[in-house]
């Protein structure tokens, strides 16, 4: 399963120049992300207060081929590339109509009272219903 989300590049996501700041692409991440949790039938914050876990990002990857710009319109397209009891991997492309701009992931594991646990057993079932292949 794959999510696309469109998000349109504001003032503020720029610097002087009117290019997207760097570090404003792992935001979009978390917005393809998101998103795609919501697709498969929970929410992020349903994991946390149900299940009482939280998925901080333990490790990231970004690789910039082009720029954004200031009022550019672009598709976040995320998916889940990799799940294991103890974390997940959600893999991004952020995309301006069909020039790929950025790609990477971000690898998150289940948070309970400041240590590493197993994701509920419902939570891992939620998340495999996405899973897909990485083909790179």
């Amino acid at each position: 399963m794959e999510v696309e989300v469109n998000y349109r590049v504001i003032y503020g996501d720029t610097d002087c120049g009117g290019v997207m700041y760097y570090a404003n692409y792992l935001k979009l991440f978390e917005i393809g992300r998101t998103e795609l949790i919501r697709a498969l039938g929970i929410t992020y914050k349903e994991v946390e207060e149900k299940y009482g876990i939280f998925l901080p990002v333990v490790e990231s990857f970004v690789k910039y081929k082009a720029s954004a710009f200031y009022d550019d319109l672009l598709t976040i397209k995320a998916q889940i590339t990799e799940l294991k009891p103890y974390k997940v991997k959600f893999s991004c492309e952020i995309w301006r109509e069909k020039e790929l701009l950025v790609e990477g992931y971000t690898l998150h594991v289940p948070l309970k009272a400041g240590k590493v646990v197993r994701f509920p057993k419902e939570v891992y079932q939620i998340l495999e219903k996405g899973l897909v292949k990485e083909e790179k």
